[in-house]
């Protein structure tokens, strides 16, 4: 007789963020939850250990006396312990704030000062000294100078209320915060679950740090669903064999990243790849999967289900696609869809009407429920990103202006084909050269600088600094600057090559001609 396949997991319609992730816990409680890879082997984390330890947690919050809304900065990779702390955190209406600890000083100092945390958690290391710094660990969190009690005035988390605040690149030069509420991260997930991509017992392999969305997703993607998230280590992301080793051992069903994540396996190891054992699903997202690679990827792993997630930090995505197998020769561009279900993209012209045509480029408007409440602390920014229902304004109805560009094709789906703005996508993180550029002025011995986007030789995008330098810097070197960058943002924001010039060309309006400065690029490569 067939086995009986197991029950769904039940949610209700009103659960904040915490509870939808934990609903599992009450249908399959010892089901694995987090599969984490521990020496060469899987430590399991069930369903009602998760929710013991996020209970724990949440009892040791409770001590501060903290207010609904106020802030927790948890610098930690992805780990159960990180997770039940996260759903702890949701569950007091304590909006986390993620940060990876691989985060440079500076910059997690910057988003701690914006942020403005009562607590300031790490999952690792001694306690800081400064009021509101501990760490946490074992379901037991430790914070030598506690913040003072205040006085409390609100009385229930509301699925309004904030259940995270993550600071993504912004244009101005520092940090920019999108604020996600309960409410729109549960509708996201929702949308997301009615595209059936994992269900009761398999495991999603996750790729990205705590501090990035796409962890979210795929810790949403897999609890809600009741499988489990398997993080793998960011140290064993770059080679090969020990990312495939990690796969294997805690039996990943499903892997979710961004396409860089398979190019060295699939150029150096493409048998250990074909062979793994459990492997059925891959979603990818942040960048353009070269489609060559995507064809060996289908031709090692026949039937395997390709998903193309397209979106953005302030919705934490908007549609999912299919990739049909095979590949069709002739495509050139992979569809991105329409937008998962509660979502609609809406394409408009530089006029602000609809395009409809075949083939027309437009800017991409989402309308949905899963959109942020804004910017934290910058409603010029949240105001220029929220706009009035272009179609209807008198609605009051907000949408999602996302500066990404598409044409419709064939099929009707939609097909990413670049930026309104200069934000970049460096290795499936989004970049504002603006703000590499801000940083590189701010050192004393530069005078100007302009940063561009090339082709890096592995084949990805990489960031270029051209940098003119003050009188009397002549003793500045390139590899001083790119350290300076290094000190105040994570390694795929800095520049990948820094060129020290006498000047920066400029074009026909008197602003830095970017365009010369590729072609110097290109020129001094061939």
């Amino acid at each position: 007789m067939p086995a009986t396949p197991a029950p769904e997991v039940i949610h209700r319609p009103d659960e904040r963020f915490d509870e939808f992730l934990l609903a599992a816990a009450a249908t399959h409680p010892d089901h694995p939850a987090v599969v984490e890879y521990t020496d060469g082997a899987e430590r399991v984390t069930t369903f009602r250990g998760l929710r013991e330890t996020a209970e724990r947690y949440a009892g040791q919050l409770d001590r501060f006396g903290l207010e609904i809304g106020e802030r927790v900065m948890i610098v930690s990779d992805t780990s159960a312990e990180a997770v039940a702390l996260v759903l702890a955190c949701a569950s007091r209406g304590l909006p986390f704030v993620p940060v990876s600890p691989e985060t440079p000083a500076e910059r997690r100092a910057t988003i701690e000062r914006l942020a403005e945390p009562a607590l300031c958690l790490a999952a690792d290391g001694e306690p800081e000294t400064a009021v509101g710094h501990g760490r946490f660990g074992g379901g037991a969190i430790e914070v030598p100078r506690p913040p003072s009690r205040r006085a409390r005035s609100r009385r229930a988390v509301t699925p309004t209320d904030t259940a995270y605040i993550i600071f993504t690149s912004g244009t101005t030069g520092r940090p920019k915060g999108v604020v996600m509420s309960h409410r729109a991260v549960v509708a996201f997930y929702r949308g997301m679950m009615a595209e059936g991509f994992v269900s009761v017992g398999d495991r999603v392999a996750s790729t990205s740090p705590l501090q990035f969305d796409f962890s979210l997703l795929d810790i949403g993607m897999a609890l809600g669903s009741g499988a489990a998230v398997a993080p793998v280590p960011r140290a064993l992301l770059r080679w090969p064999t020990r990312f495939l080793k990690v796969l294997s051992v805690t039996r990943a069903t499903h892997v979710n990243g961004v396409p860089s994540i398979w190019r060295q396996s699939l150029r150096h190891i493409p048998g250990r790849l074909a062979d793994l054992p459990d492997l059925r699903g891959v979603l990818f997202c942040g960048e353009e999967f070269p489609l060559a690679e995507l064809r060996h990827l289908q031709r090692l792993r026949p039937g395997i289900r390709l998903i193309n997630c397209y979106g953005a930090t302030e919705s934490m995505a908007a549609s999912f696609a299919e990739v049909p197998d095979p590949l069709p020769a002739d495509v050139t561009h992979l569809s991105i869809g329409n937008g998962h279900r509660g979502t609609d993209i809406l394409l408009l012209d530089a006029e602000g009407s609809p395009v409809e045509e075949e083939g027309v480029v437009g800017e991409m408007y989402l309308r949905s429920p899963a959109l942020m409440t804004g910017y934290w602390g910058d409603a010029d920014a949240t105001d220029a990103a929220l706009v009035a229902d272009p179609l209807e304004p008198r609605s009051g109805q907000r949408l999602l202006r996302t500066g990404d560009l598409a044409f419709r094709g064939a099929d009707g789906g939609l097909r990413f084909c670049g930026r309104r703005d200069s934000q970049v996508q460096i290795r499936g993180n989004r970049v504002e050269p603006a703000e590499v550029q801000r940083r590189l002025s701010a050192h004393s011995a530069v005078c100007e600088a302009a940063v561009v986007v090339s082709e890096g030789l592995d084949g990805e995008a990489e960031l270029c600094a051209f940098v003119v330098l003050t009188d009397g810097a002549a003793d500045t070197a390139e590899s001083d600057l790119r350290a300076f960058c290094l000190r105040a943002m994570p390694a795929y924001m800095a520049p990948g090559v820094v060129r020290i010039v006498d000047s920066l060309p400029v074009n026909q309006h008197g602003k830095t001609d970017h365009r010369r400065l590729l072609a110097e690029l290109l020129t001094d490569a061939a």
